[in-house]
């Protein structure tokens, strides 16, 4: 099978970033979402980024054009009817993931395959929700897309060798490095940020340091380029508790255990960045 035509569901910023590195790299790209104001917004953000790459002379106008020019703003998920690739970017709840998937499944061509961008959530069970279990994949992109090199490909249990062999060329073909990793709770990436994050919340919490010297500690002594909580605030607290959550219950092992402080900001509405409050106060 020769992939040429994608669907992304969600049109938030991971799946915006997707939907940009595939129409940047010459696939078809249907964009949709459930709410028009997310799915414009989504293709602004898609139009500002290839502008900006313009002005550094990192692409011409005219492939500028090209790539927004492959992008279609979907009015309904039945367009998948005509792609051989849906890749699934919606909140990270598996009510509303096997949803989509279910309705994916139900429209999209028999060969088409059907990958989630989760970052915790078990793929088996997902693609249990649809009669093609072979054909469900894990793609899970990197933070942000258009920047970050790495795609984690999770094969669920009934994923076929052919389904992770076309994701992976196809990955490749963005630009992105990929890894094969087994589903487990948290997969590679998460299981091993997550407990860290966690670990910093823990270290505020009980008054070892402040966020700001905790960040400095890993930044400074680690080389890492951002600390671990201001890096919670550019993810999503909401987020990384949810993920934390995912590992606790997956394992059932203390270590996982949320910190009270994490799940408390949260409660409070202190998201990070995208409300302007987290760990830090943003503009």
């Amino acid at each position: 099978m020769n992939i040429q035509n994608v669907m992304v569901i969600g049109a938030g910023q991971m799946g915006a970033g997707i939907a940009l590195v595939c129409a940047r790299s010459g696939y078809h790209v249907y964009l949709f979402d459930t709410s028009n104001e997310a799915k414009q917004r989504g293709y602004d953000y898609i139009e500002r980024i290839l502008e900006k790459d313009v002005s550094k002379d990192k692409m011409s106008e005219t492939d500028k054009n090209e790539a927004l020019n492959r992008i279609t703003l979907a009015h309904t998920i039945e367009e998948v009817a005509n792609c051989d690739l849906a890749i699934e970017a919606v909140v990270e709840n598996m009510e509303v993931k096997t949803s989509v998937f279910q309705e994916l499944d139900k429209h999209a061509p028999s060969h088409a395959i059907l990958a989630s961008n989760t970052s915790s959530l078990p793929i088996t069970e997902i693609a249990a929700e649809t009669k093609r279990p072979e054909q469900v994949i894990g793609m899970h992109f990197m933070n942000p897309v258009p920047i970050m090199k790495l795609v984690e490909i999770i094969r669920g249990l009934e994923t076929s060798d052919e389904t992770y062999q076309l994701i992976s060329e196809m990955s490749e073909s963005l630009g992105k490095s990929t890894v094969e990793v087994r589903d487990f709770p948290g997969f590679a990436a998460n299981r091993i940020l997550m407990p860290m994050i966690n670990e910093a919340v823990y270290t505020v919490f009980e008054g070892v340091a402040s966020p700001q010297d905790v960040d400095q500690v890993m930044k400074l002594g680690m080389n890492h380029p951002m600390g671990p909580l201001q890096l919670a605030d550019f993810i999503g607290l909401d987020t990384c508790l949810y993920i934390m959550e995912v590992l606790h219950e997956g394992f059932g092992d203390s270590k996982y255990r949320p910190c009270p402080l994490l799940r408390q900001y949260v409660k409070a509405g202190r998201l990070g960045k995208k409300v302007g409050r987290g760990f830090y106060t943003y503009d």
